[in-house]
């Protein structure tokens, strides 16, 4: 266990707060709920930096600290999404449904894929690529422009676009995970072998 996975256990420890933080703040309106909603999103997302500092610096990569640190970026992302895809009616605008959707499709379809891929294979290989990485930006922007309430005047304008490029190139990810995933299916001997 090292000083880089304790930190990313706090982060995935601290998401639950921020979850009650906002769900406290869209049912009494009080400011106090949204400030720590807004602090406990920052914390969590300025930790992610540090532990991955600590893990390059200290020379502290391990393979737990390789499934918990994206675990702990798209439980942060999610919970957020998810809980703003509801109607707030005064307080905070709404995620839309499709937005919604389309992450958690993607990651559905990859979680399937890595399940299939690892049966069959069983090894896999996740290749990250830069679209999966704007995409994951883009989504977090989505969270902090309406935690924010930046979604205002033409700051709504702003949000449309954070959103349908967020969108476009989770759809994008998604559809180049499951290329790598159908390829790593193909080269398996099992599957040559029973080809004609």
């Amino acid at each position: 266990m090292t000083t880089a996975n304790k930190i990313t256990i706090l982060r995935i420890l601290l998401i639950p707060f921020f979850v009650v933080e906002l769900i406290y703040y869209i049912e009494t309106g009080n400011e106090i709920h949204h400030l720590l909603a807004v602090l406990l999103f920052a914390v969590t997302a300025i930790l992610d930096g540090v532990d991955g500092y600590i893990a390059r610096r200290y020379n502290q990569k391990s393979e737990l600290g390789a499934i918990l640190d994206p675990l702990a970026d798209k439980l942060l992302l999610m919970s957020g999404i998810i809980t703003l895809s509801f109607n707030h009616g005064p307080y905070l605008a709404q995620i839309p449904l499709w937005f919604t959707g389309t992450i958690i499709g993607r990651d559905l379809l990859v979680l399937i894929g890595i399940v299939v891929v690892r049966f069959t294979v069983g090894k896999v290989i996740v290749r990250t690529r830069i679209i999966g990485k704007i995409a994951t930006v883009l989504q977090m922007t989505v969270v902090i422009w309406i935690l924010m309430k930046w979604d205002e005047g033409r700051g709504a304008r702003w949000l449309e676009v954070w959103m349908i490029g967020a969108a476009v190139c989770t759809g994008v990810s998604g559809l180049l995970y499951v290329w790598d995933g159908v390829k790593q299916l193909g080269s398996h001997p099992a599957s040559l072998a029973s080809e004609p």
